[in-house]
């Protein structure tokens, strides 16, 4: 039976191929969330969350950072204003990925853009920003999004649940954490295309470094606006740079005297 003219768009072949590359374009993402994934279902089990919480918290805040941040003070049972504060101080960098998501999904509805913002994070919003795709709505783009978001979440919480329910399986000596920052160096490598990124992600390092030691993972966020500074900073000398070594336009001719 013929498709009716009215099938939503969102089925079209167009977004099933944007779909897929979205897919593919994340498989290499795949080790380092995995890795990511399990170390924090194994951390959240050995804490003091009981298995259901643990995979409440895993489907509902959905960000490794965060959960690993606030572990300490579920264990030191401080007042939860000063957990969902220190959450949120650590997932401020979202804010800034979802604002930039924010021109490319406009015209969809409040609850789209929502969900588009739970399922949003560092690595799909530096492989959805590398496109490059204008704002605006383009055909494809958010099925490409979604290509991304559905194999990143996927396997976050196929490897967050393995964790939480095999956590004692896992000795503590593996170094699961080194294996996810070493898969993660390949693509963080690969986005650095201009000079103000490399000033960013410079920056971004000393600053991370310098602040690893701060209580609550307050080190990320603070390097989050480190590179975002070091980045404007950056394209503003290279644009005055650029601006200084252009040859000067050629004035025009006056053919007035020629015509009289």
């Amino acid at each position: 039976m013929a498709r009716s003219s009215s099938m939503p768009d969102r089925l079209s072949d167009t977004n099933r191929r944007a779909f897929l590359d979205g897919i593919h374009t994340f498989s290499p993402a795949v080790l380092a969330t995995f890795s990511w994934g399990l170390v924090t279902g194994i951390a959240m089990t050995k804490s003091v969350l009981s298995v259901p919480q643990a995979l409440g918290m895993s489907l509902a805040v959905y960000a490794g950072s965060s959960q690993l941040a606030v572990l300490p003070l579920f264990a030191a049972r401080l007042p939860l204003w000063t957990i969902l504060l220190t959450a949120a101080m650590v997932n401020l960098r979202f804010v800034i990925f979802s604002a930039g998501l924010a021109p490319h999904f406009s015209y969809l509805p409040l609850w789209r853009r929502l969900v588009l913002g739970y399922f949003n994070g560092d690595i799909i919003w530096l492989m959805f920003a590398k496109r490059n795709f204008p704002t605006g709505f383009q055909p494809g783009k958010e099925a490409f999004f979604w290509g991304l978001a559905v194999t990143s979440w996927s396997s976050w919480q196929v490897s967050s649940i393995a964790g939480i329910l095999l956590a004692s399986l896992f000795p503590d000596d593996w170094g699961l954490e080194l294996a996810g920052t070493l898969a993660l160096i390949p693509l963080i490598v690969s986005a650095i295309a201009t000079r103000s990124t490399l000033a960013a992600v410079a920056v971004a390092s000393v600053v991370a470094l310098l602040a690893f030691d701060l209580p609550y993972r307050l080190g990320l966020p603070l390097a989050v606006f480190a590179a975002l500074a070091a980045g404007a900073c950056a394209d503003v000398i290279i644009g005055r740079a650029v601006r200084k070594t252009a040859p000067a336009p050629e004035k025009p001719r006056d053919t007035t005297r020629n015509a009289r």
